[in-house]
């Protein structure tokens, strides 16, 4: 009787299995690995105006002696017309006068997608509306047009897995964000 000397190895019908299995599986996470790309870096975003927004607010309080005090979140509108544009390296060393006197260690200049905040504050300080930080969200295009300056938004929020949309802060409340984020300060 003859033994037939098989070959070690794996077969053509196992290596098709394991590279069906290997695509079944890439298939499955690939799409939630680049979600979850996409929700940390707008929750970097969110994280990062509400920062810059308590030390601006730090800072209108010093300046005026009381902060105002935001707007009920919810439905209605906020009008920014009457804001200016403000500089990133202004608003920088308003934030961060001295290195032994901050209200923000490191101001952030970019968003999480790489994209720049757009800064906007009023004349006067004593205005009901007073301060708006703006990020375009991933696709850099702003709902209202060119910037987020000098315009009317309308308060409400999004789904939050709609990442080319606007965050706005202004006065203390999420303006304009993903979920249920548009709330007014607490004291």
């Amino acid at each position: 009787m003859f033994l037939r000397n098989r070959q070690k190895g794996f077969t053509l019908i196992e290596l098709l299995i394991v590279v069906a299995i290997i695509g079944i599986i890439a298939a499955i996470l690939i799409p939630n690995l680049l979600d979850a790309l996409q929700k940390a870096k707008q929750k970097r975003t969110v994280s990062d105006m509400r920062n810059v927004g308590t030390a601006w607010m730090s800072w209108l309080t010093d300046q005026v002696s009381a902060a105002s005090a935001g707007q009920s979140g919810g439905t209605g509108k906020y009008d920014a017309t009457n804001h200016n544009s403000v500089d990133y390296a202004d608003l920088a060393v308003m934030l961060t006068p001295s290195k032994t006197f901050f209200y923000m260690q490191n101001v952030p200049a970019l968003d999480g997608w790489k994209h720049t905040y757009s800064y906007g504050r009023a004349s006067n300080l004593l205005d009901a509306a007073v301060m708006i930080i703006c990020s375009s969200g991933r696709d850099t295009d702003y709902e209202t047009g060119v910037n987020c300056i000098g315009g009317e938004w309308t308060v409400g929020s999004y789904i939050a897995t709609d990442y080319d949309n606007d965050i706005v802060w202004a006065d203390g409340f999420f303006v304009l964000g993903p979920g249920g984020l548009t709330q007014a300060a607490t004291p």
